[in-house]
């Protein structure tokens, strides 16, 4: 029997390739998206026009607003990085974002009646962000098992896959060609123009365009004209 899994889906590679890997393991992906008050809108565009060619059986936009409190360069006027990734926690980290998120898929899932969520966080080429760590996402499954009824009642465990946790973004890119992903169709830029085309200097960009370079495959997506 198919199972149903809750798949956390921005529209970027990493959650696409996680989209894509829950559908090829047998599950029935849920994707849901967050649009949180983000500067780079350009990704919620391309998850809501591409989530079921991608192969989820339903998408699930949630809006609500981090502006409101701010704190990162993603959800305030405050400027992106362009000097590349560096060893501390990098400005574009948006507080407890990994958290809210988790438990809002948490909450479909047991609607659902899935005990599977999937999330694409990455703790080897990735930002630094703490809520990417494996012992984090360790904390968060337990709490899920501990505070929902179905768990209570014991109806099930909930597990939350990180399937791409320990790969680098060159291993991630491999997989996903594998199992037919059209990177054409993601977006990751942090800091797009206003026609949506990646800026190429972001830690997004930098991490993304690295990947497909030691991958030895070209990206399709469009980049500002001065990078060529």
């Amino acid at each position: 029997m198919t199972k149903k899994a809750v798949v956390l889906y921005s529209g970027g590679l990493d959650s696409t390739t996680c989209l894509a890997i829950a559908k090829a393991g047998g599950y029935e992906p849920y994707a849901m998206s967050f649009a949180y008050g983000q500067r780079h809108k350009a990704e919620l565009r391309m998850a809501e026009k591409n989530a079921k060619s991608m192969g989820a059986v339903e998408h699930l936009m949630v809006d609500f607003d981090l502006r409101r409190i701010g704190g990162s360069a993603l959800t305030s006027d405050m400027e992106v990085p362009k000097s590349g990734v560096g060893s501390d926690i990098p400005v574009t980290y948006v507080p407890a974002r990994n958290t809210i998120f988790l438990s809002f898929a948490l909450g479909w899932a047991e609607v659902l009646g899935s005990f599977d969520v999937f999330i694409g966080v990455n703790a080897l080429d990735y930002s630094g962000y703490p809520d990417c760590r494996p012992e984090y996402i360790a904390a968060f499954e337990n709490m899920a098992n501990l505070a929902t009824k179905a768990a209570v009642e014991g109806l099930g465990k909930y597990v939350i896959h990180t399937p791409l946790i320990h790969l680098t973004k060159a291993e991630i890119i491999k997989k996903g060609l594998e199992l037919g992903v059209d990177y054409g169709k993601t977006h990751s830029c942090y800091d797009p123009n206003p026609e949506g085309l990646a800026c190429g200097r972001c830690d997004s960009c930098r991490l993304r365009l690295k990947g497909f370079a030691e991958a030895g495959s070209v990206d399709p997506v469009k980049y500002v004209k001065e990078l060529g």
